[in-house]
């Protein structure tokens, strides 16, 4: 490991016994997983975490992260970014979001890596906090994220309410085709393979859309949704793909497609049987390839 953890043992500032105007409340008692070689450092978080009430685990390596991930259940995992490698805390984020999506990670820095723990926000990270910590700072960012963690399962507990009593996700029916359909919904939803939705006009495309996104591990990315119909196929495509300066007349600087605009999260393409046949082609290469190309460029 580089020569930045060694001197946080004794950065982490000692701080005093938080007052009740800047303690988080006591209510909530997350399990948190703590991934730091640094055997002091993570004794410290930990103790300033028990404090309040949660309960901490501790692991020193990413294979002990990788097994307490694939076999516990944690609501917030606090992870140094730099380990046995530089990119062990993306790795412990990675493993999070493929198993425990409704997780919360925080990163753990120092002040040289924070452009890769920005990254890793892009990447689902919940927050990252730097070196040295503030003990009170720390514990209020891991109280927050345990608070979000809280709230989105409550939201789901209510929204299965909702469900039993009125529906699912606005789906309202009792029929064994309608129960199908719901069991349909929940088969495919937790994967990242297209899915073709087919039905007359009126039949709730996109309720069925919004409610496979909703149940997916992209629930907190975007939904967006674009009707492919009636279009002309140089419009679709710059729509679709985007642009770079330069494409066309009047194309004075780059523009995202919907793809791109969507992506980590879900895109709805309505009407796409009418969409142009020359289309075709260029839809099945980021369907198969998860590949766009902006008009005027030849490069993904």
């Amino acid at each position: 490991m580089p020569d930045i953890g060694s001197p946080a043992r004794d950065t982490l500032q000692s701080a005093p016994p938080m007052s009740d105007s800047r303690a988080p409340a006591s209510d909530i008692h997350a399990q948190v997983l703590i991934v730091d070689d640094e055997v002091e450092h993570a004794e410290t978080m930990a103790e300033a975490l028990r404090r309040p009430g949660h309960v901490c685990t501790i692991v020193h390596s990413l294979a002990k992260a990788d097994q307490e991930i694939r076999h516990g259940a944690f609501d917030v995992i606090v992870t140094d970014l730099v380990m046995e490698s530089r990119t062990a805390g993306l790795e412990v984020l990675k493993l999070q979001r493929e198993l425990q999506p409704d997780a919360a990670t925080i990163m753990v820095t120092a002040h040289g890596d924070v452009p890769t723990a920005k990254a890793a926000l892009q990447g689902g990270a919940y927050d990252f906090i730097e070196k040295p910590l503030d003990l009170v700072v720390f514990r209020n960012l891991v109280h927050r994220a345990a608070e979000t963690v809280l709230l989105r399962h409550q939201n789901e507990r209510l929204r299965g309410e909702v469900d039993a009593a009125y529906g699912f996700e606005g789906i309202i029916g009792d029929s064994a085709g309608m129960r199908k359909v719901v069991a349909l919904i929940k088969q495919v939803a937790p994967s990242t393979i297209p899915v073709l939705i087919t039905g007359e006009s009126g039949t709730g495309k996109e309720l069925v859309a919004r409610a496979i996104h909703r149940h997916s591990k992209r629930r907190e990315k975007r939904y967006a949704t674009f009707n492919a119909a009636g279009q002309s196929e140089s419009l679709l495509e710059d729509q679709l793909f985007g642009h770079v300066r330069g494409a066309f007349t009047g194309a004075d600087r780059d523009r995202e497609g919907v793809f791109e605009y969507a992506d980590g999260g879900t895109l709805f393409l309505d009407e796409i049987g009418d969409m142009p046949l020359a289309m075709q082609p260029k839809l099945l290469r980021v369907l198969e390839q998860g590949e766009i190309v902006r008009l005027g460029s030849n490069d993904p």
